[in-house]
């Protein structure tokens, strides 16, 4: 069966959020948010805030294996965090070589080093060496390059050369950062590079239903994809895909109801927990990566102007699934505490 799994996605896709989203169900694996590794080793306390799954064998509640993510520039100080994480329980290490982010990249981190492979062979030779003991595999992510596409190859090389298990490619450079289109067709050579040496590529970008799966897949010739904003856009989207791939039957992209209901309880679910503004603007986040979907950005309009966390749950909850709202209350009746 081919694999679905979550993307990490800095400030938004939180040990709560993986709980949910896994929990919803169908997804292979997911991905903390990326520990920032700097000149020292980091104390033990860094692994669990980030990712609190660590106490559980590094698994969400559902069970769906979560890996640890890194993010940095240093190949001797990442091979010693990566080391203590995988101490601590992480099945796999995940190097991050595709965050756009211009602060990230100024310190360069990301996305930056993909305009020396290199240095990307040096990273992933060191973490690789110093996690063969431990038996965990190295997993990276990147873009399709920099400013163009023309190190993908090399790039590609590097980490193969290097050790890398498997590796997830975003079809745009740093540069695109998230315009369209994804470039799904220039997977295809990177993936029968790898696949030279049966290093399995995994597909991402711009994946939101049926239609974008398929033809990503047939363009890139990629059988696993991960899943970022498409899937916090419309949270069934795992569970419909796997159920096409078993029945060949696709029931269509969730609706606008059923959608409001996980935001309802998640809300619900975390409301007492933290501050008001937090989960209000949790919300508006959330409802700003659906509202592509048209039913959601009607909603999206109204519900941004509102100040307070009571009126928003009130307006949501207005829309939301009663039949959802209930299944997701039996699927997940208490909030994710480590």
């Amino acid at each position: 069966m081919p694999k679905i799994a979550l993307a990490p996605m800095e400030g938004v896709v939180d040990a709560s959020v993986r709980d949910l989203l896994t929990a919803i169900g169908d997804l292979d694996f997911c991905v903390t948010e990326f520990v920032r590794v700097t000149q020292q080793l980091l104390p033990k306390r860094v692994f669990y805030r980030l990712a609190p799954e660590l106490h559980h064998g590094c698994r969400t509640r559902s069970r769906t294996q979560v890996h640890v993510q890194l993010l940095g520039s240093d190949a001797n100080m990442l091979a010693v965090n990566a080391r203590r994480a995988a101490q601590l329980g992480a099945p796999v290490i995940d190097l991050n070589f595709g965050c756009p982010a211009k602060t990230v990249n100024r310190h360069q981190g990301g996305a930056v080093l993909l305009q020396t492979p290199e240095r990307l062979y040096q990273i992933v030779a060191e973490v690789q060496q110093a996690l063969v003991d431990l038996q965990v595999p190295v997993h990276v992510k990147m873009r399709l390059g920099y400013a163009d596409a023309a190190l993908s190859q090399e790039n590609v090389d590097a980490v193969i050369r290097a050790g890398a298990a498997s590796v997830c490619i975003h079809a745009r450079t740093k540069v695109q950062g998230y315009k369209p289109p994804a470039h799904w067709h220039l997977l295809a050579p990177l993936r029968e590079q790898l696949a030279q040496q049966k290093i399995p590529l995994i597909a991402n970008g711009d994946i939101i239903d049926l239609q974008t799966y398929l033809t990503c897949r047939q363009a890139s010739g990629c059988e696993d994809v991960m899943l970022g904003r498409g899937l916090l856009a419309d949270p069934f989207l795992a569970v419909r895909l796997k159920a096409y791939l078993q029945t060949g039957h696709w029931d269509g992209v969730s609706t606008w109801p059923q959608r409001a209901a996980v935001l309802v309880h998640y809300a619900d679910l975390y409301a007492p927990l933290r501050m008001e503004k937090i989960i209000r603007d949790s919300l508006k986040q959330w409802l700003a990566l659906m509202k592509g979907f048209a039913p959601a950005a009607a909603a999206f309009e109204t519900l941004k102007r509102m100040r307070d966390l009571a009126s928003l749950l009130d307006a949501l909850r207005a829309q939301a699934c009663p039949k959802t709202l209930v299944q997701l209350q039996q699927t997940i009746p208490s909030p994710y505490l480590a």
